[in-house]
């Protein structure tokens, strides 16, 4: 079997690339290229969008607090704390159990919820207080979650109960509603 001759390229018209040919091709490439760069965001936007996301700020520091809380010139104990952001703002709020130092006993808890001082050095300042002193509780767990404090409170059925040896124990938590703390099923917790 004989193959056919090979056409002459020559005879063709579009196989001589001019002039023209030369400049439209040219011209296509630097449109190409131009829209690429373009629609592709440059370096300074991308950096600029990673390093604008704020940084929660830290959580208030509980020792340096100034609570509503009478121990008669003697010391005070911040037991317990926990931090976590109760009202969705994005920083973190930290929720204190605090009571008198007691030689024997259990002395009463307040649980307190502290926000960040107004200013660069100010020391935390309590915005809500969850369980007042006078309600002559105390603490044994205390949780932050879900945006809810969660707690485990220790009380008294009577005056005669000694107190040493609370005889009731109750699981309560409260939660951020219409600007303040909710106790689940009860009315709102005491503003400070």
């Amino acid at each position: 079997m004989q193959l056919p001759a090979a056409p002459d390229l020559t005879d063709l018209a579009h196989t001589h690339a001019g002039p023209m040919h030369w400049l439209a091709t040219a011209t296509a490439t630097a449109a190409v290229v131009a829209l690429a760069g373009l629609l592709q965001p440059g370096p300074a936007a991308t950096t600029a969008t990673a390093t604008a996301a704020p940084r929660p700020a830290p959580a208030p520091e509980a020792a340096a607090a100034a609570y509503p809380l009478e121990c008669g010139g003697g010391p005070r104990t911040v037991a317990k704390r926990v931090s976590g952001d109760l009202d969705g703002d994005g920083n973190p709020e930290t929720v204190a159990v605090v009571h008198c130092e007691a030689g024997s006993g259990t002395p009463p808890s307040g649980v307190y919820v502290l926000t960040r001082g107004k200013g660069t050095d100010a020391p935390a300042r309590v915005v809500a207080t969850l369980v007042a002193p006078d309600q002559h509780r105390s603490v044994t767990e205390l949780a932050v979650r879900d945006g809810a404090v969660l707690a485990t409170l220790l009380g008294y059925s009577s005056l005669d109960v000694p107190r040493c040896c609370p005889d009731e124990k109750e699981q309560v938590s409260w939660r951020w509603r219409g600007g303040a703390f909710v106790r689940a099923g009860q009315d709102e917790a005491r503003s400070a």
